[in-house]
C-alpha cells in the first residue's frame, strides 16, 4: 500500500512539475525579438511564462506585446477548420471541399472575365517563404497582375525614396550597433517607445554617449520625452521643416562639400532651390520657431556623426515620398552616410514588412527586389521559375487601388492572406462596400477578422508558434523562426494552402514544395544577383547563428552590416538629391470652417495593426479596451468637451465615436486617434483616398475634422 501511495504522489509531482520550452520569436514589430514560451502543466491546467532570449537585435529584451503574444495563439476563438458561408452563416467543411470550391470559383471567374479578374492581397507579417510563394502563386498559378499587400501602407514612401536616392532600399543603411555611435540623431515621425520598445535602449545608449536627440512630432510622445529638442510641426508640413533645416545648413556652410562633389548628384539644383527659402516662411507654415529649426540644423551639421530615422509620422502622407527624400537630402549634404554612426533608417512597422517587399508582394516587384517592368529582371526570374517570360504578368496596382478596381468590377475575386483591409485601408467604408461586391472572397486567417466576416470561404492558418520560416527585421537581418508547437485542429500552414490549390489548378510542377526550407532555397536562387541578394544564406547557417544581414551573395560572405561605405547602388555609384516643395501635403487637407482641426493617427504600445491578434490577448486588451482621442485641454474647452467623455469626430467622409483623453502633450490644432479599432471606432473611416503619386501611400496622418460632444 505504501509503495502504491508513493508511486501516486510521484506521478502527481511529475504532473505538477512537467515543463515544455518552446523557442520562437515575437510575431509583431520589426525587431523580431527572440523568446521562449514555457508551458507548465499543473495537474489539469496549463500555465505559461515568457522569457526573452539573447539575440543581436534586442539582446533578450521583450515588450508588453512580446510577453503576451502567446495568448492570442492559444485563444479558444482560433479558427481550426475551413468555414463556408451558407445563407449568410458560416458552416464547417472539410479541407478537400474547401479546396475544390476555391478551384471551381477561381477557374469560373477567370473563364468569364480573364486572368486579371482575380487578385491576391498579402500581409507584412507573413514569412519570407510565404511572401515569396504568394507572389509566385499570383503570377504563375493565377497569371494575374493584381497582387499587393498591407506593407504598402507601412514602408512604401521610405522604400521609394531610398531606391531613388541611394539605388536600393534596405530599411536601415546600418546595423543597429551603429546607433550608439551617432552624436546627433533626428527621429522624424517615429514613436519608438510605443511602436518598437525594445529598440529604444539603442537611443538611450547613444544619449549616454553624448548624443543630441531631435524628435519631430506634433505630439509629445513617450519617445519625445527622451529628446533634447522636440520640434512640433503642424501636420503635413514635415517637408517644409526639412527645407528649413537645409536652408540653415547651406547658409551656415555646415555641409560636406567634398562628399557632395565626389558621391552625389543634384546638389546644384537643390542649392538653387534652398537659397530661395526664407526661414520665417518655414516658421509660419510649420508652426516651429525658427530658433528651434536653426538649433537643430547647426547641431546636426556640426556633429561628427549623425543619423536620420523616419517612420509613419512623416511617411504616411500624400507627399511622403518627397518628405523622406528631403530628410535624406539632409544626410547627403552633411556627408553623414556610409560611415560608422552615420546613416539613414526607415523604422519598419510590421514584422516582415521588409522581407515582403523584397520578394514579390508589391505590385511592381519580383524576388530579390527586382522590378517587374525590367526586361532582364523578368527573364532572370522566368529562368528560375521555368516559365516563358511572356507568361509573366505586368505591373498591377497598389493595395487601395485594387479596392477601386473591385468597385469598378474589374477584379471579381480575391485571395486575402494575413490582412484586414476594411480596417487598415483609408476611406474604409468604400473599401467595405467594394469587398462586398466580389463574386468570391477567400480569407486565410487565425480569426474571423472584420474583413474575413465578409468572406465566402475562410481558411484556418497556423500561428507564429506553429509555422517555421524566416523573417527579415528592420536592419535587414534574415532570421530563422522555428516551429515551436504543433498546429491546432486541422489548421494548415499558409504555404501548404498555396501549394495545394496550385496543384488543383494544374500548376503542381511549380509548387511541389514539402517544407519552408525548400521554398527558401528557391527564394535564394530567385534573389541571386538582385539588390536583395539572399543567395549566400541558408537554413543551416541561420539555425547555427544569429541571422545574416543582406546582401549576402555567397556562403562565405559574412553579410553586409553597413551599406554605401564606398559607393551607392546607382550605376554611376552616386546618390541623388532633389529639391522638394514645402507646401504639397499642407494644401490637400487644410482645416476650414466646417472641419477646423487636424486629425492624425498612430499606435499605442499594447496593440498591433488592426488589433485582430492583440485584442485576443486578455493582458493586452485590458490595457486599452477602446479607442480614444487625444485633445488639448484648451481645444476641448472650446468645444465643451470634458475628459473621458464620448465624442464624435467627423470628416467629409464619415464619423466615428471615441472617448476623449485631454492632454497638453498635443498641439492645440490637432487631434490624435489610434488605428487599432474597427466599426464605429475605425479612424480610417475618416481618412481620404488620395495617394502619393510616386509610391501610392495614402495620407493617413492628416485629415481635416470637426469634433463635438456626444449628447
Amino acid at each position: 500500500m505504501t509503495e502504491l501511495l508513493l508511486k501516486y504522489f510521484r506521478t502527481k509531482q511529475r504532473e505538477v512539475q512537467s515543463e515544455k520550452i518552446y523557442d520562437t520569436q515575437c510575431p509583431f514589430c520589426s525587431m523580431q525579438c527572440k523568446k521562449q514560451v514555457i508551458e507548465q502543466s499543473v495537474v489539469t491546467r496549463k500555465k505559461y511564462r515568457v522569457l526573452g532570449k539573447e539575440n543581436p537585435a534586442s539582446h533578450g529584451r521583450l515588450c508588453i506585446k512580446g510577453m503576451n503574444a502567446h495568448q492570442h495563439a492559444m485563444h479558444p476563438d482560433r479558427l481550426q477548420y475551413p468555414l463556408l458561408k451558407v445563407n449568410g452563416k458560416f458552416e464547417q467543411i472539410p479541407w478537400d471541399k474547401a479546396m475544390r470550391i476555391m478551384k471551381e470559383k477561381f477557374q469560373s471567374i477567370q473563364a468569364m472575365h480573364g486572368f486579371n479578374a482575380l487578385s491576391v492581397y498579402g500581409g507584412g507579417s507573413l514569412t519570407n517563404e510565404t511572401a515569396y510563394l504568394l507572389g509566385k502563386f499570383a503570377r504563375v498559378a493565377l497569371k494575374t497582375k493584381y497582387i499587393d499587400y498591407n506593407g504598402r501602407f507601412c514602408m512604401s514612401s521610405a522604400a521609394a525614396a531610398a531606391n531613388h536616392a541611394f539605388g536600393m532600399d534596405r530599411g536601415m543603411t546600418n546595423g543597429l550597433n551603429d546607433i550608439p555611435l551617432a552624436k546627433c540623431i533626428i527621429l522624424a515621425g517615429t514613436n519608438i517607445a510605443e511602436c518598437q520598445p525594445t529598440l529604444l535602449p539603442y537611443f538611450e545608449k547613444a544619449k549616454e554617449n553624448g548624443s543630441f536627440i531631435i524628435v519631430i512630432d506634433p505630439r509629445e510622445t513617450a519617445t519625445a520625452k527622451m529628446a533634447d529638442l522636440h520640434l512640433k510641426p503642424r501636420p503635413g508640413t514635415d517637408s517644409a521643416l526639412a527645407n528649413g533645416i537645409l536652408q540653415v545648413l547651406l547658409a551656415e556652410k555646415e555641409i560636406d562639400l567634398s562628399f557632395i562633389m565626389e558621391r552625389t548628384n543634384g546638389f546644384a539644383e537643390l542649392k538653387d532651390f534652398v537659397e530661395t527659402i526664407k526661414l520665417e516662411d518655414i516658421e509660419e507654415l510649420t508652426g516651429v520657431p525658427s530658433s528651434q529649426i536653426r538649433k537643430a540644423a547647426i547641431l546636426f551639421g556640426k556633429a561628427a556623426t549623425g543619423m536620420v530615422f523616419t517612420a509613419r509620422g512623416v511617411e504616411q502622407h500624400t507627399d511622403g515620398y518627397q518628405t523622406v527624400r528631403n530628410f535624406i537630402n539632409i544626410l547627403l549634404v552633411t556627408g553623414k552616410i556610409g560611415k560608422a554612426g552615420c546613416g539613414y533608417g526607415a523604422i519598419t512597422g510590421q514584422g516582415n514588412g521588409q522581407g515582403g517587399r523584397e520578394h514579390g508582394l508589391k505590385a511592381d516587384q519580383l524576388p530579390g527586389y527586382r522590378s517587374i517592368e525590367n526586361t532582364e529582371h523578368r527573364r532572370q526570374l522566368a529562368r528560375v521559375w521555368n516559365i516563358d517570360e511572356s507568361d509573366l504578368p505586368g505591373k498591377g496596382v497598389s493595395a487601395y487601388e485594387m479596392m477601386e478596381k473591385i468597385s469598378q468590377g474589374e477584379i471579381r475575386g480575391m485571395l486575402l492572406m494575413g490582412s484586414n483591409p476594411i480596417v487598415s485601408n483609408p476611406n474604409a467604408e468604400f473599401v467595405k462596400n467594394a469587398l462586398e461586391k466580389l463574386d468570391f472572397l477567400v480569407a486565410a486567417d487565425l480569426f474571423i477578422s472584420e474583413t474575413a466576416e465578409l468572406a465566402d470561404l475562410i481558411l484556418p492558418v497556423s500561428s507564429y508558434l506553429e509555422n517555421e520560416g524566416t523573417m527579415t527585421n528592420l536592419e535587414g537581418r534574415v532570421i530563422h523562426r522555428p516551429c515551436a508547437m504543433p498546429s491546432q485542429g486541422s489548421v494548415k500552414h499558409d504555404w501548404q494552402i498555396l501549394c495545394e490549390i496550385s496543384r488543383l489548378l494544374g500548376k503542381e510542377e511549380y509548387f511541389s514544395f514539402s517544407g519552408p526550407e525548400e521554398i527558401f532555397n528557391e527564394l535564394r536562387e530567385a534573389s541571386r544577383g538582385g539588390i536583395a541578394d539572399y543567395y549566400g544564406i541558408d537554413y543551416k547557417r541561420l539555425k547555427n547563428g544569429d541571422g545574416v544581414l543582406w546582401p549576402c551573395p555567397d556562403s562565405d560572405h559574412p553579410g553586409t552590416e553597413r551599406l554605401f561605405d564606398d559607393s551607392f547602388a546607382h550605376e554611376d555609384k552616386k546618390a541623388v538629391m532633389i529639391p522638394v516643395p514645402s507646401r504639397a501635403e499642407a494644401e490637400k487637407e487644410t482645416p476650414n470652417r466646417k472641419y477646423p482641426l487636424y486629425l492624425t493617427t498612430g499606435r499605442v504600445v499594447s496593440h498591433y495593426l488592426t488589433g485582430v491578434q492583440t485584442r485576443k490577448s486578455a493582458s493586452l486588451a485590458a490595457r486599452n479596451v477602446e479607442s480614444f482621442a487625444e485633445i488639448h485641454p484648451e481645444t476641448a474647452k472650446r468645444y465643451g468637451i470634458g475628459n473621458k467623455s464620448l465624442i464624435k469626430i467627423e470628416s467629409k467622409r464619415g464619423s466615428i465615436v471615441v472617448r476623449s483623453h485631454l492632454t497638453d502633450a498635443i498641439r492645440k490644432d490637432t487631434v490624435f486617434v489610434p488605428f487599432h479599432w474597427a466599426e464605429t471606432q475605425n479612424v480610417n473611416l475618416l481618412v481620404s483616398d488620395q495617394l502619393d503619386p510616386v509610391c501610392r501611400m495614402p495620407g493617413f496622418k492628416i485629415t481635416a475634422v470637426n469634433i463635438s460632444r456626444l449628447e
